[in-house]
């Protein structure tokens, strides 16, 4: 379903609380546009500097909570609070909060350093210190050189750094990010994805940023959480939302993965022509196995609990440093494995995997 994924890097031990103190609680939150549901009673928590990233397909309802958080939609329940004050009783000009759109929104008519200073102007600040303030916000984002530019001069990285400083320099306590680096082409986007997050880390505010990318999402977030019809199924790590997804439609969401469908019976699941011990009561189980958990026979590296079995080659995608090799076994099952490219695979395989590899998730069940 998703192209490969690179792993970043966990820093949040506890999916669901955080090591530093809360700065945004979400409690409750639900909301409906006539009978359309587009929310369903989200509650979550976002830390003190945490970069966490609000990830869903179209109609998932992210965009719609964001704006919730920004004060540009109204709740239909819910609360939000930030710190020991309650959020939602206040309008958007009000919260410690700003947010960068996706279109960037900077004025074609005035220079990079006249965007950064408007809401400064507007709030009637000294000119001093509006001076000083973008002089700052310009730099941490390596801008100062483009000062007198005006946007349609810049390329579209650059108007997207001139709408972080924008943003930056009302020194909100969180920044919100409606897919800002949609409009980027991929070269320039991956390039983006490092500078925006080092970028968080040296200011040190918090950032919920949205995507409906999931390469994005893991090589960017702290935590991430997936937004399904309105409802979060998990936010966990990248790390452990990609190796413990807790639902069929995380693992398939989130990379590659193979989901098998098991029959638990004397602790041992069989599926198909697969057999493997497994400490669980006896009944239907599903399981998630990630195609680079499985080996071409022979390797040992699934140790001596591997599971084998064999198979006939169906297909082979090309993916630079590796290939997604689609195998049919016994029974008709097809498991996709992922290997190093250029491995001369035969028509004919042994294939195995560990069976710690498999992790049960729950059944995902549809949502209107």
């Amino acid at each position: 379903m998703a192209s490969p994924i690179t792993l970043a890097i966990a820093v949040t031990a506890n999916p669901q609380s955080t090591a530093k103190p809360a700065l945004l609680s979400i409690r409750s939150v639900a909301k409906t546009f006539g009978r359309n549901v587009v929310l369903r009673n989200v509650s979550l928590e976002i830390a003190e500097g945490e970069f966490l990233t609000i990830l869903g397909e179209s109609g998932s309802g992210k965009t719609t909570l964001l704006r919730i958080v920004a004060g540009f939609e109204t709740a239909s329940s819910g609360e939000l609070w930030m710190g020991t004050e309650r959020l939602d009783h206040q309008p958007p000009y009000r919260r410690r909060v700003n947010t960068v759109f996706q279109s960037y929104a900077l004025f074609p008519h005035l220079t990079v350093e006249d965007n950064v200073a408007y809401g400064l102007r507007v709030a009637k600040r000294p000119a001093a210190e509006v001076a000083e303030r973008v002089a700052e916000a310009l730099d941490k984002v390596k801008m100062t050189a483009h000062a007198k530019a005006k946007p349609s001069k810049i390329s579209g990285g650059q108007q997207q750094r001139v709408a972080l400083a924008r943003a930056l320099v009302n020194r909100p306590r969180l920044l919100l990010l409606d897919e800002p680096l949609s409009a980027l082409d991929a070269n320039l986007r991956r390039q983006m994805q490092v500078e925006l997050k080092a970028l968080q880390r040296e200011v040190g505010i918090a950032f919920v940023f949205v995507t409906h990318d999931q390469e994005e999402a893991m090589v960017m977030s702290d935590r991430i959480a997936l937004l399904r019809s309105g409802e979060l199924e998990q936010v966990a790590t990248p790390r452990e939302i990609y190796s413990r997804p807790a639902t069929a439609y995380v693992a398939q969401f989130i990379g590659h993965t193979n989901l098998l469908k098991g029959e638990v019976r004397g602790g041992v699941v069989h599926c198909a022509a697969l057999a493997w011990p497994a400490s669980l009561p006896d009944g239907p189980a599903l399981f998630s196995l990630r195609p680079e958990h499985v080996r071409l026979g022979g390797t040992g590296t699934a140790g001596s609990g591997a599971v084998r079995v064999r198979g006939r080659v169906l297909h082979q995608a090309f993916h630079g440093a590796t290939e997604l090799i689609r195998v049919e076994c016994a029974d008709g099952l097809v498991l996709v494995m992922r290997t190093a490219s250029g491995g001369g695979v035969q028509n004919e395989v042994e294939i195995e995997f560990s069976a710690a590899d498999a992790v049960l998730v729950r059944e995902s069940p549809e949502r209107n």
